[in-house]
């Protein structure tokens, strides 16, 4: 795996792949050139804190990465750095903060995402508890979306198994009126008012553990995609249960045709097609490790009419892996390569879409997150 690095004096080359990788110990970064055959690895960054959410941010000429932190000492904050690693912003900076008036403290930031290229300085952060937050200075400092915060559901909401997260955040890339979120649990929301107002949007989609199977909100979505190229088409897996929305989310069916299971957490979408998604099901929500200890990627290619397992390269025996919702990520280059990690600290990668895999990386604390950037962009290759 080891390489001489790509990145020098914090300066990478166009077209270096990067990963950037939180775990429950701190955050990594591996890289590579454009070839994607050999890796560099550095850190671990925040050494005892754990890491589940990552960004990395090159409007308006900058090459920003972003680390959601958590300290037993700091408590959560979103840290900034401007050249890879070297240096970053103190944990002392509590950027993101609720106001007192509404009762809530942070408990951890779950995702973090950079808005359009025409609006650089924009970025949206989804926490626990479940709140979107927006920063107007490329992540300097942060306020709650209001709508959201003070929703009439908001005290109906409950904690799934990993905390009341808000961990998913879809800007319509046409409309920006309109965003969708999703968290756990509490299902999907979404806006046409640019945050003034939200609404459930769960029709279809299954709550298996509650007495009503198919209710307004209380959902335990686990992770949704899109491609800009089909905005309103929407892919979901939940808490048991695939779906696909063809209406931006106002209806949801069925779409587990031929995997082992429908329970999971990460799904990825192919980054230049949007009929090809890739999932890492699980046994079962009380055994959640590959089913059959057998490590498979599922991908479909007819958006959702068919899945067919990704096994080359992959452990086939004895792999009880775990694989959580932002573990999974793909590069921009012309040919993707698509990357998870997993809860026993390996990472394995395609440089091929998803036909061929090899383990990139191994011995790391359990994985949290994975992020793929090309530098100056992508579509080299």
């Amino acid at each position: 795996m080891r390489s001489t690095s790509p990145i020098s004096d914090g300066k990478p080359a166009r077209g270096t792949t990067l990963l950037l990788v939180g775990t429950t110990k701190g955050a990594f970064v591996l890289a590579s050139d454009a070839s994607r055959e050999n890796w560099n690895l550095s850190g671990p960054h925040f050494p005892g804190e754990s890491v589940y959410a990552v960004a990395y941010d090159e409007r308006n000429g900058r090459k920003r990465t972003l680390a959601a932190t958590r300290s037993f000492h700091w408590g959560s904050t979103i840290r900034l750095s401007d050249d890879f690693g070297e240096t970053w912003t103190g944990p002392e900076r509590q950027t993101v903060r609720f106001p007192e008036s509404s009762g809530l403290s942070l408990v951890q930031v779950w995702q973090i995402l950079p808005g359009p290229a025409d609006d650089p300085d924009l970025l949206w952060a989804g926490v626990e508890p479940s709140c979107l937050f927006e920063s107007r200075d490329a992540g300097e400092s942060w306020t709650p979306i209001d709508g959201l915060l003070s929703h009439e559901h908001r005290p109906k909401w409950q904690p799934g198994g990993g905390g009341l997260c808000l961990h998913t955040i879809l800007p319509h890339p046409s409309d920006k009126r309109r965003m969708l979120v999703a968290m756990s649990t509490g299902g999907v929301y979404r806006t046409e008012d640019g945050g003034k107002s939200w609404r459930a949007s769960n029709h279809g989609v299954r709550a298996e553990f509650l007495p009503d199977k198919y209710p307004e909100f209380g959902q335990c979505v686990h992770k949704i995609v899109s491609h800009a190229a089909k905005p309103d088409r929407l892919f979901l897996q939940n808490h048991w249960g695939l779906y696909r929305s063809d209406d931006w989310g106002a209806t949801w069916h069925d779409v587990a045709n031929g995997v082992p299971s429908d329970f999971g957490f990460c799904m990825q979408m192919h980054p230049h097609d949007p009929d090809t998604v890739y999932i890492v099901p699980m046994q079962s929500d009380q055994f959640r490790c590959a089913p059959d200890a057998k490590l498979r990627v599922y991908r479909t290619r007819d958006a959702g009419a068919s899945w067919e397992a990704l096994s080359n390269g992959l452990p086939q025996e004895q792999a009880y892996e775990t694989v959580i919702r932002d573990a999974f990520t793909a590069d921009s280059h012309q040919t993707p390569g698509v990357y998870f990690g997993t809860r026993s600290g390996k990472i394995f990668g395609s440089r091929d879409a998803g036909d061929s895999w090899a383990e990139i990386a191994d011995s790391l604390p359990p994985v949290c997150c994975v992020k793929a950037a090309v530098v100056g962009g992508g579509r080299d290759r």
